[in-house]
């Protein structure tokens, strides 16, 4: 059998054109969902063999809902099953695209491709509706028997709301529905009317003497209600559950943020804490009356390093608490990595050369552009460069590569230097980390040069790894997004 509209149809309309109509009631998809299956179980309890006429979601815990009562009354029943037509689509996956789009419902079960999927063929008809039909925004049940009529009717409303507040409007499809629930007889035969109106003369004769009865016996409507507030119940349960976990989860999240705020307080404490202790000491040792020169250079030369390793740590900390709050909200900018390595190099060799370290790179100007923050890529530079001719000794070697690797940039830094030891490298990015050495010498620094590192390929969507061997070397491997660009066949390279 064939079933087509030609003529535009909204049930909503139809119902709300009767004389004294029924009036809408404002609720959420969760209660249409109660209401649909309560109709269900009064059907399949009393075994109550009726034509349905429906247009509910595709998604399977509403189709099952028919595919249950279709089993259990078996091929006695009838189920009409309005779909819409998308163009340039065909007639089973139209109908999975037009409930998706237009539905006033949402639910996070698989959808099926068909509403026929589940559904016995040779009793299920399809009606096929045009693709601009006011009858995107309706969902509905019709249930005709000579035993019961029913008709539950769900309409989203097109109308946009406006805040009074904000000024924006609300186009939210999450948004409360129009529902209809109703077992009146002169109502459901106009929508009835109404639609074998809407057929088109070519399409296969449905039966069009059906009358429904005026009202339903008053032990199938009592038996409806109770079965209505047992579905709903059961509905509040599933959402009260749903709430209550999402409810534990922030609450988890917000003890885990607290929890990690306190840890970091004490670590900032600590970390301020150590120099004021070295400089106090110093200061006390300096009152000596018995100070000799030499002692008292030393002493003041502590307390000159210890009020740079002060300095450093708090702008360490201003930089990285600067960071965290804008990082989010800032956009990402095309940029050449040959436009900034280059720069950064020269600025560090003449420390290098003083700790006679061999600096070289290469950066082929090639290379795609990246996506970074606004200064982003040289922050990154500067100190993954500055920790490799740092922790290299005097007379070690430092390269900073550069090359595409599939979809990325990947850039290299490797070094001779002391290396870090297996345990400690998973540690390296935590905040205030510092690596351990057996050596005497205090290579200073804050211990936040890494995290801001990582931070920053985060919201560029990078990542960095390190491999290193104690003794022996790092190389710490950066991977950053490419940009398609228009690239220049030139190569720099300096040593």
């Amino acid at each position: 059998m064939n079933v087509s509209l030609a003529k535009d149809l909204s049930v909503y309309q139809v119902v709300m054109g009767v004389q004294v109509p029924p009036k809408p009631l404002s609720l959420s998809p969760a209660t249409l969902l109660s209401l649909v299956r309560a109709q269900i179980d009064l059907l399949i309890e009393q075994q109550i063999v009726a034509t349905l006429w429906v247009k509910l979601p595709p998604e399977k815990i509403w189709q099952s809902e028919l595919a249950r009562y279709q089993s259990s009354v078996g091929a006695s029943s009838l189920i009409y099953t309005c779909q819409i037509d998308e163009p340039g689509k065909g007639e089973d996956e139209g109908a999975g695209e037009a409930g998706e789009e237009n539905t006033p419902l949402s639910s996070s079960s698989p959808s099926s491709s068909s509403s026929s999927s589940s559904l016995s063929l040779s009793h299920h008809v399809p009606v096929h509706i045009s693709s601009d039909s006011q009858m995107r925004r309706e969902n509905f049940l019709m249930v005709l028997s000579p035993q019961f009529c029913s008709l539950i009717l769900a309409h989203r409303p097109l109308k946009k709301h406006k805040n009074k507040t904000s000024g924006k409007v609300n186009t939210n499809k999450n948004q409360p529905l129009l529902i209809i629930n109703t077992v009146e007889g002169r109502v459901i035969q106009q929508v009835l009317d109404g639609i074998e109106k809407a057929i088109t003369p070519e399409s296969s004769p449905i039966p069009v003497d059906f009358i429904c009865p005026t009202s339903p016996e008053g032990a199938l409507m009592n038996q409806l209600f109770a079965k209505q507030l047992l579905r709903q119940d059961e509905i509040n349960r599933q959402i009260i559950t749903v709430r209550t976990t999402k409810l534990q989860q922030q609450n988890q999240e917000l003890q885990n943020k607290e929890q990690l705020k306190d840890e970091y307080l004490k670590n900032v404490c600590q970390e301020l804490r150590t120099p004021l202790t070295h400089m106090k000491t110093a200061l006390s040792l300096l009152n000596s009356p018995n100070l000799k020169p030499p002692q008292r250079q030393r002493y003041l030369q502590m307390l000159n390093t210890q009020c740079d390793q002060q300095n450093s740590l708090i702008t360490g900390l201003l930089e990285l608490v600067q960071l965290e709050r804008n990082l989010e909200g800032t956009a990402l900018e095309s940029v050449r990595l040959s436009e900034i390595v280059p720069g950064v190099v020269s600025t560090y060799q003449p420390l290098a050369q003083e700790k006679g370290i061999m600096l070289a790179y290469t950066v082929p100007t090639e290379l795609p552009s990246i996506r970074c923050v606004s200064g982003g890529l040289r922050q990154i530079v500067i100190n993954l460069l500055h920790n490799s001719i740092k922790f290299t000794p005097n007379g070690g070697e430092v390269w900073v590569r550069a090359r595409i690797q599939g979809d990325y940039v990947q850039l290299e830094f490797r070094d001779t230097g002391i290396g870090i030891a297996e345990s400690e490298i998973s540690k390296i990015f935590d905040r205030f980390y510092r690596v351990r050495t057996a050596a005497t010498e205090d290579y200073g620094g804050a211990g936040l040069g890494l995290t801001i590192v990582q931070q920053l390929l985060v919201r560029c969507g990078g990542s960095i790894s390190v491999r290193s061997k104690l003794y022996e070397g790092s190389t710490f491997t950066v991977q950053l997004p490419s940009v398609s660009d228009t690239p220049k066949a030139i190569a720099i390279e300096n040593e």
